[in-house]
Formats: C-alpha cells, sequence, structure tokens
C-alpha cells in the first residue's frame, strides 16, 4: 500500500487544474472557429434564400449559432480532457503495462496485424 502525502495530493491537484485550463482553451477555440463557420451560412441564407428569410427570425439565427458554439466548445473540451488523462495514465502505468507489443505464443499474426 502507498501513502498520500500532502505533496502527492497538491502535485494530482495542480496537474488537473492545467488540465482543467487546456480543456478550456481548447473548447474555446474551437467554438470561435464554430461560430464563424456556422454564423457566414445561417446570415447568408437569410438574405438569399426566400424560406429562410421568411421562417428563421434574429432570434432563430441566434439560436443556430450559438447552438453550434457551444457543441464545439463542450467536444473539444472533452476530447482534449480524456486526451491528456489518456496520457497521464500511461504515464504513471507501471513498466509492465506500458509494454503494449504482443507476446504471445502460437500461430503468427498476418502481417496487417503487427505492430
Amino acid at each position: 500500500m502507498s501513502t498520500v502525502t500532502r505533496a502527492s495530493i497538491d502535485q494530482k491537484l495542480a496537474l488537473a487544474k492545467r488540465c482543467s485550463r487546456e480543456a478550456t482553451l481548447a473548447g474555446a477555440k474551437a467554438a470561435a472557429v464554430a461560430t464563424v463557420a456556422s454564423a457566414i451560412p445561417t446570415l447568408a441564407s437569410v438574405r438569399m434564400l426566400p424560406w429562410a428569410k421568411a421562417n428563421i427570425n434574429p432570434t432563430g439565427q441566434a439560436l443556430i449559432i450559438s447552438t453550434v458554439a457551444g457543441m464545439a466548445y463542450f467536444i473539444a473540451a472533452d476530447k482534449k480532457i480524456l486526451s491528456l488523462a489518456r496520457r497521464h495514465s500511461f504515464e504513471e502505468a507501471p513498466d509492465h503495462l506500458k509494454n503494449t507489443s504482443y507476446q504471445g505464443v502460437g500461430r503468427p499474426h498476418p502481417a496487417f496485424f503487427r505492430p
């Protein structure tokens, strides 16, 4: 059994804060790109297409754009958190678990399955 020290808790807390900051930044970047990418066709279609001009009011336009931005933020932040968690869990794993190459016996794998 390992003991939990104050230093290890502080180190894990600092790592979690850094990871959440990176995820927030990645989400904000994705939201900014998604806002522009959804605003241009939404606003252009309202000006050019008769159906969109008649049926999508300014509130609907804002809802479309903000929904896309919100989804992009949460998807990008979630992907960043998962990738950082995967990387950090691999770094802290014991050495015998880090070796992911197949060392089995028996029939060899086809060439496309070899690492």
